[in-house]
């Protein structure tokens, strides 16, 4: 079989990497929709719960990205996204089974270290497979399991505790995730790469000083941060905010939350881009003010949909937010891609990945838990609400880093055709 023959389909590829980034997010909200049931049965304060959602997974997900996509780039990027995926499946199975705050700790921690090699390598893969003029419409497909993933483990997860119980929602998502894995090590395929395009500890030695010397790289990197500081800790807690605050019961929370993701957050991945690469080909700079426009509008939103007396008016308040929220995830992933030569990119994406998630996969759940804690005095029940509202804040300080960094893409942007 010739070397052509052993590669994907681009939309075969694409599919397949998109279906188990959304068993990445299932497994992720899957935690957040089960915030109420998980707490009684533990016995946990806020702040703990949060620590669980977001600094125990992020611990791992965030270091061990950059040495396994290191590992992706020098090897098999397909095999390690299917390792990947058997590990964080794996351990979301055995939350099923804790019984103790250390434990779950500990089960959360194992399901970041699975996830750490699927998202870079996946990026590199896709940047392979697709020209530049189609490249953010790809990565906008691939980021579309976000929203997918979001609403898939709220409204399942709800589903699945509400007939059967908490820990069945999580023994269901990992087995499931499981059986994905041998269809991704047949079906997903490298494209042939010649030894020199292979690199090994001295790419990461020349990659961190290609990256760090571009201040549009720091500028991207802590834009993303402060938004998904934000995004990470309202997709974790909104649903317990619908419980104390508007008395949704489980099986509600799931099919309101489901809605938002499903509808806002589809269009929003896929409009950001859409727009980039029309936009972004005649103007670098637009791959960063999508965002930054995206975000000023986000922040007031989200307040005005979590203050909401309404039901109703909080749906419609809230949907706008949760599409232009992750607009940013084409444009900015696709940036990425361009700030280094195609052998170091997902070395780059990872060097992205680590500093986005410790700050806001780290922080964003951990801060909100924490500040509900600190506000039960004042507030009482409605603790949680105005500690979500404190956070959106960061999406007007990640419009501001965006703006910034806009303007200097015309300039560190790495050409296909330049790539050495």
């Amino acid at each position: 079989m010739t070397a052509a023959a052993r590669t994907s389909s681009p939309r075969l590829l694409l599919s397949l990497l998109l279906l188990a980034y959304i068993f990445n997010f299932l497994d992720r909200q899957i935690l957040g929709i089960l915030a109420g049931p998980i707490i009684a049965d533990l016995h946990l304060t806020d702040v703990q719960f949060g620590a669980i959602a977001g600094l125990a997974f992020a611990l791992l997900y965030s270091v061990l990205g950059v040495p396994l996509a290191l590992l992706a780039d020098r090897t098999s990027r397909s095999r390690v996204i299917a390792a990947s995926l058997a590990v964080w499946s794996a351990f979301t199975a055995l939350c099923g089974t804790t019984v103790s705050f250390g434990q779950l700790f500990l089960f959360r921690l194992g399901v970041g270290v699975g996830e750490a090699g699927g998202v870079a390598p996946s990026y590199a893969l896709i940047a392979d497979y697709f020209p530049p003029e189609r490249r953010a419409r790809a990565l906008a497909i691939f980021s579309l399991g976000i929203p997918i993933g979001l609403a898939g483990g709220t409204l399942i997860g709800a589903y699945l505790a509400a007939l059967v119980s908490w820990r069945a929602a999580f023994l269901a998502m990992g087995l499931a995730g499981i059986a994905l894995v041998p269809i991704i090590l047949i079906c997903v395929r490298d494209l042939p790469r010649k030894n020199a395009e292979r690199p090994n500890l001295s790419t990461l030695v020349r990659t961190f000083p290609i990256v760090a010397s571009k201040p549009t790289f720091w500028l991207m990197a802590l834009a993303s941060s402060s938004s998904s500081l934000a995004g990470y800790g309202l997709a974790l807690w909104t649903p317990s905010v619908l419980e104390r605050s508007f008395g949704l019961a489980l099986v509600e929370r799931g099919q309101f939350l489901a809605s938002l993701f499903l509808i806002g957050g589809t269009a929003g991945v896929f409009a950001g881009g859409w727009f980039a690469d029309r936009l972004g080909q005649g103007d670098r700079s637009w791959y960063g003010k999508l965002p930054a426009i995206a975000w000023v509008i986000t922040a007031p939103l989200f307040a005005a949909g979590l203050l909401a007396t309404n039901l109703w008016a909080a749906w419609f308040l809230l949907l706008i937010p949760n599409a232009l929220n992750i607009l940013w995830l084409g444009p900015v992933t696709t940036a990425v891609q361009h700030l280094v030569p195609r052998t170091m990119r997902s070395t780059a994406s990872a060097s992205f990945l680590l500093i986005n998630n410790l700050i806001g996969l780290g922080i964003g759940p951990t801060l909100i838990g924490a500040l509900s804690d600190l506000f039960k005095a004042r507030f009482g029940t409605e603790a949680l609400r105005y500690a979500a509202v404190s956070v959106v804040g960061f999406y007007l300080i990640a419009a501001l880093l965006m703006s910034l960094a806009a303007g200097r893409l015309r300039n560190e942007w790495v050409e296909d055709c330049t790539e050495a």
